[in-house]
């Protein structure tokens, strides 16, 4: 495992950065682009550990898939809503988003598969997925422990078999489990009826599928509880443009924030359909200038990189959670982060992971089951770590930039969703005025 030196930044950060594409529309648009009818390119794809195992698994599953990394282009040719191999083994590594959405469509299928994942897949929540799956027709072989990967799938379509057309699912522990569902729908030419038994039956990432299904050509009816998709639904489109990741474009505008400087990041625009979104209206309560550039949002920084701490529920951009308790201790009062109990069940246990590691800093930090408050403090020298967890290395890393002696280790992590994330850091030493 390698470590990374982060250096404090002793003048504001002042630069234009690129981050490659979003890792959530990427999945989409792959499971989407091989259920297709036709042949799908999509370009502003992302290339790292999570969509490289969903690629080799759409391989491993006998689809024809045309990758080009320099250009961020794959071409699928689709296979009208079916899967080539009737059988085969997949291995989706730690991308939960390929465990879930593959998982969902081999069970809708006429084959039968072993899917295999990680150690640290293995122990993320997948129950209530298998439990719908299984209402539907699937059947499901567990081989290691209930309800986690590895399994072996036989398809609700096998031996000419009807799946069913109605369920029910609880999504509390991660929407990811209605994404796969309404995904893969079109697999289904009686379409499908989905019933939220969960408190929780909206958010972000299902607004992302949605909104992805319909520039696919699939429509989603949603009415609270209820989600449906109709009849005969199939996907259909030549070409699809995936957004840049807002997710990483956050640690670079966090930067600017905690320097009192200026950064835009190309290609992210008001437009983008992602959750991230709802950090940057967060940035201006904390005293950042947010405009429109022709290249990019631009985000400047509070004069010296001064602002106050802030209470905010963070459930449904939750991902940035790391990024803001790593700008916490800078504040001048304390930050009161909530609704983000299902952190605890991702990559890591991301509210433990964060009050572990700024505990190691020399930060206060309360710790609730849903929630976390932190306080301002100094920082100081620690090796941070990561917990083989994408967003801990990337937004941690944010701490080093206004204090000494912090070191990132196991930094090799990023390659879940951005592999050169502190080449990128890097290049933003560099003052360009």
């Amino acid at each position: 495992m390698s470590q990374y030196q982060v250096k404090v930044m002793e003048h504001p950060v002042h630069c234009t950065v690129e981050v490659p594409g979003s890792k959530s529309m990427t999945n989409r648009a792959l499971l989407m682009a091989a259920l297709a009818d036709e042949d799908c390119t999509l370009n502003g794809v992302l290339f790292s550990d999570d969509s490289r195992h969903f690629l080799s698994s759409l391989i491993s599953l006998g689809y024809i898939v045309e990758a080009n990394e320099v250009d961020h282009q794959v071409l699928i040719h689709g296979h009208h809503g079916t899967i080539p191999n009737k059988k085969g083994t997949i291995n989706v590594g730690s991308a939960g988003t390929a465990a879930r959405f593959l998982t969902a469509m081999l069970a809708l299928s006429d084959g039968e598969y072993t899917i295999n994942a990680s150690e640290q897949m293995k122990k993320r929540p997948m129950l209530p997925l298998f439990e719908a799956l299984t209402s539907m027709g699937a059947e499901f072989i567990f081989l290691e422990e209930d309800g986690h990967l590895p399994v072996v799938v036989k398809g609700a379509a096998c031996s000419g078999k009807m799946p069913a057309t109605e369920v029910s699912i609880d999504i509390s522990k991660s929407t990811q489990f209605l994404s796969a569902l309404l995904m893969v729908s079109p697999m289904l030419k009686s379409g499908l009826k989905i019933h939220i038994t969960s408190e929780k039956n909206d958010g972000a990432y299902i607004r992302i599928t949605t909104k992805m299904m319909q520039q696919f050509g699939v429509s989603v009816k949603h009415d609270g509880a209820l989600y449906m998709v109709e009849a005969d639904s199939s996907y259909g489109i030549d070409t699809y443009q995936i957004e840049p990741d807002v997710s990483a474009a956050c640690y670079f505008y966090g930067a600017a924030a905690l320097t009192g400087g200026r950064v835009i990041v190309k290609n992210v625009h008001s437009t983008s359909m992602q959750g991230d979104m709802k950090f940057i209206d967060l940035l201006k309560q904390l005293g950042c200038v947010v405009t429109e550039e022709r290249e990019g949002i631009c985000v400047v920084g509070p004069t010296e990189g001064e602002f106050y701490g802030v209470d905010v529920d963070m459930n449904d951009f939750s991902d940035q959670t790391m990024t803001l308790a790593a700008m916490a201790p800078f504040a001048k009062t304390s930050t009161y982060i909530r609704g983000i109990a299902h952190i605890r069940l991702q990559e890591s246990d991301r509210i433990h992971a964060i009050v572990t590691e700024l505990t190691r800093l020399g930060i206060k930090v309360d710790e609730e089951e849903g929630a976390i408050r932190i306080y301002p403090g100094a920082i100081k020298p620690a090796v941070v770590q990561t917990y083989d967890d994408h967003r801990m290395a990337m937004a941690f890393a944010l701490v080093g930039l206004r204090a000494e002696g912090v070191v990132i280790d196991n930094c090799e992590c990023c390659g879940k969703t951005f592999e050169n994330y502190f080449s990128v850091l890097n290049s933003i030493y560099k003052v360009e005025i």
